[in-house]
C-alpha cells in the first residue's frame, strides 16, 4: 500500500527531485503551520461572524473587557495591545460605536485624550462570544492528544519569543 502524503509532503518530495542540493527540511515545519495558521484562522472566524463581528472586532472588545471595571482604554493602548496601526483602529472603534457596542469620551483630566468604552451591550456581546470562542478553540485543540498539546505549548511559546517583547501580565 503507498504512503499517503500531505500536501506539505508532496512538496517536498517535488522539491527533493528538482533540487537535491536544498534541504527542504524546514518546509516541514514552517508549511504545516503556515498551512494550519489558515485553517485555524478560518475556523475562529466562524464563532467571530456568528456575532456579527470580524477579527478585529472581536480583538477590540475582548481588549476592552479585560481590562476590568470601567472596561475602557485609550485608542492608542487598544493598538498596541492588538498589533495594529492607529488609523486601523479607529476604524474598528468607528464600526463598533456604530453598532452601539462602545462609546467614546475624552479622558478625565486631560480633554485632549480620548477613552473608548465597552457598552452594556458590548460587554455582554463579548462575554457570550469569548465563551464561545473558549468552547471552540478547546474543540481544536482536542483534534490533538493531551500529551501532544502540552509539549507543543512551551515550544511555541519558546519559539514566538524569538519575534516578541515580553510583556507584562495582562497586556
Amino acid at each position: 500500500m503507498a504512503e499517503q502524503l500531505d500536501h506539505v509532503a508532496r512538496i517536498q518530495q517535488a522539491w527533493n527531485q528538482e533540487r537535491p542540493d536544498l534541504d527542504v527540511r524546514p518546509q516541514g515545519v514552517i508549511g504545516r503551520l503556515h498551512r494550519l495558521a489558515g485553517y485555524l484562522t478560518e475556523e475562529l472566524r466562524l464563532v467571530y461572524r456568528r456575532y456579527g463581528l470580524g477579527e478585529g472586532e472581536f480583538d477590540v472588545l475582548a481588549a476592552l473587557r479585560r481590562a476590568g471595571e470601567p472596561f475602557e482604554r485609550a485608542p492608542g493602548e487598544l493598538a498596541a495591545f492588538t498589533m495594529v496601526t492607529t488609523g486601523a483602529m479607529t476604524k474598528r472603534i468607528d464600526r463598533l460605536e456604530a453598532g452601539g457596542l462602545v462609546t467614546r469620551r475624552r479622558a478625565s483630566g486631560d480633554g485632549r485624550a480620548r477613552v473608548v468604552a465597552l457598552t452594556d451591550a458590548g460587554r455582554k456581546l463579548i462575554d457570550q462570544a469569548f465563551a464561545e470562542h473558549m468552547r471552540n478553540e478547546r474543540r481544536l485543540l482536542d483534534l490533538l492528544s493531551p500529551e501532544d498539546a502540552a509539549r507543543l505549548e512551551p515550544i511555541l511559546t519558546t519559539w514566538l519569543a524569538c519575534f516578541e517583547s515580553p510583556r507584562p501580565a495582562g497586556d
